[in-house]
């Protein structure tokens, strides 16, 4: 993009795993490879992958990566955190604190505005990745999540979400946030729409991602167990997470040892050629990377209907399933079983929409386009503002 800024660009998020964090990497590293100075703020936390992933990416930011304590609940320790996220963005000169996900976003938003009461000029902008906008606002929780949103929108400069349902999903429990706003897609690399081949022995079906109850693991398990009783059903699970063991152990419970394997955490492409179609039992997301990634790799795709999977899969004969409901998981599973050349033949049509529609490129040409005319928006505002008074 000719005549854009270069700037000095902060991404605070909390835990670095995920699609947030697989986000992040692809941004902070496209935006580099422009020329602007970027660094990544993060928690402590993270697997032998995650620590891999972060050394391969630290070469690229001249900012570097930090690495603080960021507690998963909300205490006093998080002011700490706010005060070293400041501290650095003003060490960096940052002209951008950019949040992800609940934690990083209130980290990078409470620095901003901190700097700007010392006179230090920082714009912050703010991306959900779900985060809050997972709680219920007619929950005790979920009403606090979004009185936090209302009065952090005061200090950011502008919001950006990854899909529509995100969008609506903030208007719905925060209200309007009062500043500039933008949907932007994620996207994926050019050489992730290779195909990926299955090895000889590969499953059926193929889970990929955080083993919590959020993803539906349960439901898969419950699916493979109805249709493995009346026909061979083979499941490989790939991932890590908080709710692991009681999956490993409700799989024992159904009688699944044979029928289903779980692999541990592995990148994504390894992780597609253990299985010949994709399962995405979610109960909620926003935009998945899995879901773009293996549509990339020629995967076929059964997804639940939640959050902005079907702006995924918008326009293409890829159907989605109901979310929360084990047996019409199991349909769409017997289905594909039945009729293979078929969804196959559905998998090359997303795999084109895909392409023309979700790229790293296009995600950070959309993301800086955003920092500048939000950015420059705030400020006449600002400016208008003090002249009123």
């Amino acid at each position: 993009m000719s005549g854009v800024p270069t700037f000095r660009i902060l991404h605070c998020l909390r835990a670095p795993v995920g699609g947030l964090f697989r986000h992040v990497r692809d941004l902070a590293r496209e935006q580099a490879r422009r020329g602007h100075a970027v660094g990544i703020l993060c928690d402590t936390e993270g697997d032998a992958l995650t620590e891999g992933r972060l050394a391969e990416l630290a070469p690229d930011l001249v900012l570097g990566i930090s690495r603080i304590p960021m507690p998963r609940d909300v205490g006093f320790a998080d002011m700490t955190a706010v005060a070293t996220t400041r501290d650095l963005a003003r060490a960096f000169r940052a002209d951008i604190l950019h949040g992800h996900g609940a934690k990083g976003g209130a980290y990078a938003r409470m620095a901003a505005r901190s700097l700007r009461r010392r006179g230090i000029r920082a714009a912050a902008f703010y991306t959900p990745h779900g985060g809050s906008l997972h709680f219920s606002p007619s929950t005790p929780k979920g009403r606090i999540f979004m009185a936090a949103e209302r009065w952090l929108a005061r200090a950011t400069e502008g919001l950006i979400f990854e899909s529509r349902y995100a969008a609506r999903a903030y208007v719905a429990g925060a209200g309007d946030p009062g500043c500039p706003t933008r949907v932007v897609h994620n996207g994926i690399s050019p050489d992730e729409l290779e195909p990926v081949h299955a090895v000889p022995d590969a499953s059926d079906f193929v889970f990929v991602g955080e083993l919590r109850h959020l993803k539906g693991v349960d439901l898969l398990l419950a699916a493979a167990e109805d249709i493995g009783r009346s026909r061979p059903c083979r499941v490989t699970i790939v991932g890590a997470g908080p709710d692991g063991a009681a999956l490993e152990e409700l799989a024992r419970a159904k009688g699944l040892e044979a029928s289903v394997t779980f692999a541990g955490a592995m990148p994504a492409r390894e992780a597609f050629r253990l299985g010949r179609v994709l399962v995405m039992p979610s109960r909620a997301e926003s935009l998945p990377y899995v879901a773009l990634e293996a549509a990339g790799a020629g995967l076929p795709l059964i997804a639940t209907d939640v959050g902005g999977v079907s702006e995924i899969v918008a326009g293409t004969d890829t159907r989605l399933v109901p979310p929360d409901n084990a047996a019409a998981l199991a349909d769409a599973m017997r289905e594909v079983l039945d009729h293979p050349d078929a969804a196959k033949a559905r998998a090359r049509r997303l795999h084109a929409a895909i392409a023309s529609r979700f790229s790293v490129s296009a995600m950070t040409d959309g993301v800086v386009a955003f920092y500048v005319s939000a950015a420059e928006a705030r400020s006449v505002a600002v400016s208008a503002d003090r002249a009123a008074a």
